[in-house]
């Protein structure tokens, strides 16, 4: 399940991604609300908290392939800062290797510094 994080700050996008992922999941959630911010013509700020996850569902991870690529090849200006908040260690190890793959500034942060992960995806703090 992806939600919104209701208390984020201005300009920031926030994610909680727990349990099973689904293709829902990014169509209904992640797609709209991103497309919503890029047509707005804001910067992208996002901060996705990746809870336990139980199972990502094949389709999950083309819808995510799909969203990637279509936000990352038209977009790829839009993106500032990706901040990626888990204690899952094989998905920040993972998530490390492939930063660079990321447009724009991104970082991993353990949950226990998800109000620094916060204030850096919104640009307050360095």
């Amino acid at each position: 399940m992806v939600e919104r994080l209701p208390d984020m700050p201005p300009g920031t996008l926030g994610f909680r991604a727990s349990g099973e992922l689904t293709r829902e999941d990014y169509t209904e959630v992640l797609q709209p609300a991103l497309h919503v911010a890029v047509a707005d013509g804001g910067r992208l700020r996002t901060l996705y908290v990746i809870d336990d996850l139980d199972e990502i569902h094949p389709s999950a991870l083309w819808a995510d392939t799909k969203l990637g690529l279509d936000l990352t090849i038209r977009h790829h200006e839009a993106w500032e800062r990706t901040a990626i908040v888990t204690d899952i260690e094989w998905m920040a190890r993972a998530t490390r290797l492939f930063l660079w793959m990321i447009p724009g500034e991104a970082r991993v942060f353990p949950r226990a510094e998800l109000d620094q992960a916060k204030a850096w995806a919104s640009g307050a703090s360095p």
